[in-house]
């Protein structure tokens, strides 16, 4: 290997950052290698005595490595010159080709940002791709990236089966050991999948992530299936470098902490040696292969040329240090195979080495004149893609009328034939419909399957369709939504079930961070549609508490790209509900289906017994638009209150009182989507009224009343006198003291009498 000597630094040296030095250090270490045997191996035959790699194997690896590591030399060159925009690089760890190169391209992978070199690789998969272009026009944030169009540098392809995503702390986990669940779970339905029967996921990440809690969570589910024998086909790759970012990762934890995990088949590999660590990749990914187990394969690597560019590591690290890494260079054992093998001479290792610097150098210069986004519609036009007409027409297909009355056993027996019902109920019989009308639907949570779910709303879904596709999962939230991730990625329609809105707030990111970035940083390539049902508000009587009454509905509003409905009553559950599943469907949405608990078993609206809150089921042709309202009262100007979910029995019982108390026409509007907020609903209903009153249960910082109002305002109707009731800003106390800090009818009463 290279013998850096630090003190004195050669004059050839001063005044290179270290980039420069890796590459100088490779050329004069090239140099100084001696004559090879003469001759050459076959290509079919080990590049070195005893080594799995075959000669030709060993030159492809070779010219990936190559690749990756000047695309990451043309990076810090042509940053500076703001012609490229990402600088995070895959130096050292160009040991990862063998894991493309064992893997097949059909194998769903979700990647380290340090994979260059497997990218490289598993570009030789399919004829007539060039991963240099395809990488640099993704550094340069072009439009005609085709990973994602230029919204972010990231490593993914179509084609090849390597889904875009932007994860830097393990958040992709969750979801790759869900595709590998979900494709034994489409085996399992008879459903066609869009890969291979006997694929495995690929998932690698570094060794400092691998103690992030959502790593965690993922390892844990993975050995808890193998505990249950239950196939989980993913390949873990930890590519241990020894540091995060600065901070050093104790030597020989990752082996300490995974080499007898229950559950995880462990494996280690040299990546830093292609000749000497492929049998151990190769060892590994067949196991995976052939037992369905998950596998976790710890990839020796080293991390040069620091974190990314703008980490000068000479600032906080030892040149002694940094000069012992980079003679660690995999690049040099690489080339020394080569020389020694008798592959290749020096000279031809240089040469291969300037020829693919000018190779990246070239695309980067060509992919810095493709044209770039620059108007806002272009960005986000994979974000929320919507298509009405499509929408509308799969809400309303009511094709499959032979199924139910399989389903409900009898044309007596089907719902719309029943008497008005609560909102549990018809949200039960709306969740057996979608299952009837969509085969490849699974519901999946806590309690979901034997148990109905806490309230029963699931009852009888298992016993119908199967523990196939009604099943209940380990407690963690981070993994549902991780496993609805995977399952939707295999062609499927999840609706995973979380069992309280305060639940959410542990696993969120899987919603924010990961399922609904996918279809904008895929350019919409990759969809992952989902309908999760989350119960959730306030008002709940017998338990509660902050986490069985949690109205942070704000969390949601943030999220990009998401579709929240909320009902108030049943015949809305079930016309949103065919809504939401077909915006799953036709456009890929993730979509949360947010349900009151306090409103599930709701039968009376104004006094005990008079049942008005209870509705007919709707046939199955019949759906919402989304952002479509419902008004109570229509006409009345007097007063208009705006609210949701628990707001609505509210503000129709205090207009009763205020209609007998004032006088006032009162008009009750229920906005049942909460994400996005239908501002041209919102200002149509609102013109001609005298007074409005915004009745949200959130609190009085964070809720849906703000972007009422803002809707308003922008819609130049801020000068009509209104009031906003809301929810205290603290959390949910136990008992009656809860009634204290939520709005009531009282509040309701008490607003519109400051509005005379």
């Amino acid at each position: 290997m290279f013998a850096c000597v630090p003190d004195p630094i050669p004059a050839r040296m001063k005044g290179l950052n270290r980039a420069e030095i890796c590459d100088v250090n490779f050329i004069e270490f090239v140099n100084g290698l001696g004559q090879g045997p003469g001759h050459a191996p076959q290509d079919a035959a080990p590049v070195l005595p005893g080594s799995a790699l075959d000669a030709q194997g060993f030159r492809e690896l070779f010219e990936s490595q190559l690749i990756s590591r000047h695309l990451d030399l043309m990076a810090r060159v042509l940053r500076v010159q703001n012609k490229v925009f990402y600088t995070i690089g895959s130096s050292g760890h160009e040991g990862n080709a063998m894991v493309a190169r064992a893997t097949r391209h059909t194998d769903p992978a979700f990647l380290h940002y340090r994979s260059g070199g497997f990218m490289a690789e598993r570009f030789r998969k399919l004829p007539g791709m060039d991963p240099v272009m395809d990488s640099a026009l993704s550094f340069a944030a072009s439009k005609e990236d085709p990973a994602s169009g230029g919204r972010h540098k990231v490593w993914g392809s179509k084609p090849l089966w390597v889904l875009p995503q932007t994860s830097t702390i393990a958040s992709h986990l969750p979801k790759a050991l869900g595709t590998a669940m979900a494709i034994e779970a489409g085996k399992r339905l008879g459903l066609s999948l869009p890969v291979p029967d006997d694929s495995i996921t690929i998932c690698s990440f570094g060794d400092a992530s691998a103690n992030h809690a959502t790593a965690q969570t993922a390892f844990n589910a993975a050995a808890w299936s193998s505990f249950q024998k239950l196939p989980a086909p993913v390949l873990f790759i930890c590519e241990d470098n020894g540091i995060g970012i600065s901070v050093k990762t104790p030597d020989g934890w990752i082996a300490e902490s995974f080499r007898h995990r229950p559950g995880l088949d462990y494996f280690h590999a040299d990546g830093l040696d292609l000749a000497g660590g492929y049998a151990e990749v190769q060892r590994a990914v067949e196991h995976c292969r052939t037992t369905r187990r998950p596998t976790f394969l710890h990839l020796r690597t080293t991390r040069i040329m620091g974190h990314a560019g703008t980490d000068f590591e000479i600032e906080w690290r030892a040149l002694e240090e940094l000069c012992a890494v980079e003679a660690g260079d995999p690049l040099l054992r690489s080339a020394q195979i080569a020389v020694e093998s008798g592959l290749m001479d020096k000279d031809e290792v240089l040469a291969l080495y300037e020829q693919t610097r000018k190779r990246c150098f070239a695309a980067a210069e060509a992919a810095d004149q493709r044209p770039r986004l620059t108007a806002l519609a272009d960005v986000i036009a994979p974000l929320a893609p919507y298509t009405p007409e499509k929408v509308q027409t799969e809400a309303t297909r009511a094709d499959f009328g032979e199924r139910r009355l399989q389903v409900f056993s009898s044309e007596a027996a089907l719902p719309e034939k029943q008497p008005a019902r609560h909102l549990a109920i018809q949200i039960n019989q709306s969740l057996h419909d979608l299952f009837a009308k969509y085969p490849e639907t699974v519901l999946f949570g806590e309690d979901v399957a034997q148990k109905g779910g806490v309230y029963t709303v699931t009852k009888g879904l298992q016993k119908a369709f199967g523990p196939c596709r009604v099943f209940n999962t380990l407690l963690d939230e981070t993994m549902i939504l991780g496993m609805a991730q995977g399952f939707a990625n295999m062609g499927l329609m999840p609706v995973p079930e979380i069992q309280y809105l305060a639940y959410l707030h542990n696993a969120i990111d899987q919603v924010r961070g990961e399922a609904c970035s996918l279809q904008f940083f895929s350019n919409d390539q990759f969809r992952n549609p989902m309908l999760i049902r989350m119960a959730g508000l306030g008002y709940q009587k017998g338990f509660g508490g902050h986490f069985h009454n949690d109205n942070s509905i704000s969390a949601l509003r943030d999220i990009p790209g998401l579709v929240v409905g909320c009902p108030s009553r049943g015949d809305d559950a079930a016309a949103m509900l065919r809504t939401l599943a077909a915006l799953a469907k036709a456009d890929g949405r993730v979509c949360i289906f947010l349900e009151p608990i306090a409103l599930y078993m709701t039968k009376d609206l104004y006094e005990p017994g008079d049942g008005q809150w209870l509705f007919p089921y709707p046939a199955p042709e019949q759906a919402l638009t989304l952002g479509e309202g419902r008004v109570y009262g229509e006409g009345h100007d007097d007063l208009v209150i705006f609210t949701y979910g628990n707001g609505v029995p509210m503000a129709l019982r205090a207009a009763r009182t205020i209609e007998h108390t004032q006088g006032w026409k009162v008009r009750v509007l229920d906005l049942r989507w909460l994400v996005p907020l239908n501002a041209d609903w919102i200002a149509t209903q609102a013109k001609g009224a005298r007074r409005i009153i915004v009745l949200d249960e959130g609190r009085h910082s964070a809720g849906i009343g703000e972007g009422v109002i803002t809707a308003l305002v922008e819609a130049g109707l801020g000068g009509v006198p209104l009031r906003r009731v809301t929810g205290a800003d603290t959390y949910t106390p136990l008992a009656g003291a809860a009634l204290l800090v939520l709005p009531g009818d009282e509040d309701v009463v008490a607003a519109a009498a400051q509005l005379e």
